[in-house]
């Protein structure tokens, strides 16, 4: 009411008043969402809705996806497996890493470059366990299921590794053992990152 008169607010209008915010709040909301392009705004006409880009929803739909989403069976053996047969299996199964573990916990990780370099003048390749050249545990870069793709890819780039180990940590016999539940490579996020650009 008025000046005597019962004024009708429109169902937007309605919404735009009960809300509990103060016009500085308002303010700094309209500045983010500008920014992120989804509020456009131009003199004499206020802002305006544009809707996310492509790129935006592409950002967003990347950062919503978890390590357990997108991961895929690792390939393993045991410390005991010589490295010509760790040769073999890794180009049967066409990987770039293969995960060394004892009894399905991780124990190091050998990759093509290092089966290269130690198979190079080697003439006892079928005799050598994987355990001589694989890195150990201890220096072993991991990410855990519950972690971020956009996370995982960051550790792949910070430490220019082409596949990290995913794994759950328990307690054995008083030791914190890594447990193998799979892995996640930079094929792997490719694949999600083409996925969300064509959908």
């Amino acid at each position: 009411m008025k000046g005597g008169y019962r004024v009708k607010l429109s169902k937007r209008q309605e919404q735009i008043a009960h809300l509990e915010v103060t016009r500085s709040a308002l303010r700094s909301d309209l500045s983010v969402l500008t920014m992120l392009g989804v509020l456009d705004a131009r003199p004499n006409v206020g802002y305006y809705y544009v809707g996310l880009s492509k790129e935006t929803q592409t950002a967003e739909r990347l950062k919503s996806f978890l390590v357990s989403d997108v991961l895929s069976q690792a390939v393993v053996v045991n410390g005991d497996t010589s490295l010509y047969d760790t040769i073999v299996t890794i180009f049967t199964e066409d990987v770039g890493t293969i995960l060394v573990c004892d009894d399905s916990y991780l124990v190091g990780v050998v990759s093509r470059k290092d089966l290269l370099r130690a198979s190079m003048g080697q003439t006892d390749s079928h005799t050598m366990p994987i355990s001589m050249i694989m890195t150990p545990v201890s220096k072993v870069i991991t990410v855990e299921p519950t972690d971020t793709l956009v996370e995982a890819a960051q550790k792949m780039i910070d430490y220019e590794v082409d596949c990290l180990p995913v794994v759950v940590r328990e307690d054995v016999e008083n030791k914190k053992r890594l447990k193998v539940v799979g892995r996640v490579s930079k094929t792997t996020v490719a694949k999600v990152f083409l996925e969300c650009s064509i959908h």
